[in-house]
């Protein structure tokens, strides 16, 4: 299971402390809001500090202090599903990554038990490469591609709308094996 978000960098970056940034979230609705209502009043609050990316440090201080409030767990998305994620890294292009990914999974008509309820799809832009296929749990599994040095991909495997951390767990011990395999 994920870790806690640890609230230091967050005390540090924006000097509140965390005891400050519950009852100034509290004080905003924070306990009856969703969580895309909180972020951006967090947002304003840290609008006047420098920072490179206010968005970033505004999702992980409200995730944090959704924790905090006993809202989600770690590891728990905003809707209440959990996701697991696998990458490896890979010699080639990535077409050729993409490629080696495919024929991982050409024919398979179900994944960790999971039957595949949609035709895999593939995709791709100048600095990515996709594929997507669609689980009969309405769970979902995307595959990016990106290339991290010249010559050097990242396959990354993100299975997304899970219903538990087990299932989290699982899926990732799962998907770390099918990426052995490229």
């Amino acid at each position: 299971m994920t870790k806690p978000h640890g609230v230091g960098p967050y005390v540090k970056v924006t000097q509140r402390s965390w005891p400050e940034w519950v009852a100034l979230i509290d004080a905003m609705g924070g306990r009856q809001l969703a969580h895309p209502d909180i972020v951006p009043l967090v947002q304003d609050a840290i609008a006047h500090l420098e920072l490179k990316n206010h968005g970033w440090w505004a999702q992980g201080i409200t995730i944090a202090y959704e924790q905090h409030i006993g809202r989600r767990i770690p590891g728990q998305q905003g809707d209440g599903t959990f996701a697991a994620s696998a990458s490896k890294s890979v010699s080639g292009s990535m077409d050729a990554a993409i490629a080696a990914w495919i024929a991982v999974v050409d024919g398979r008509t179900s994944f960790n038990g999971l039957k595949v309820t949609d035709k895999p799809s593939t995709s791709a832009t100048a600095k990515w490469r996709y594929w997507r296929c669609q689980l009969e749990d309405d769970s979902r599994v995307n595959v990016t591609v990106n290339e991290t040095a010249a010559g050097k991909c990242r396959v990354a495997v993100q299975h997304n709308q899970l219903v538990s951390p087990e299932a989290a767990v699982e899926c990732k011990a799962y998907w770390k094996t099918q990426l052995a395999r490229l």
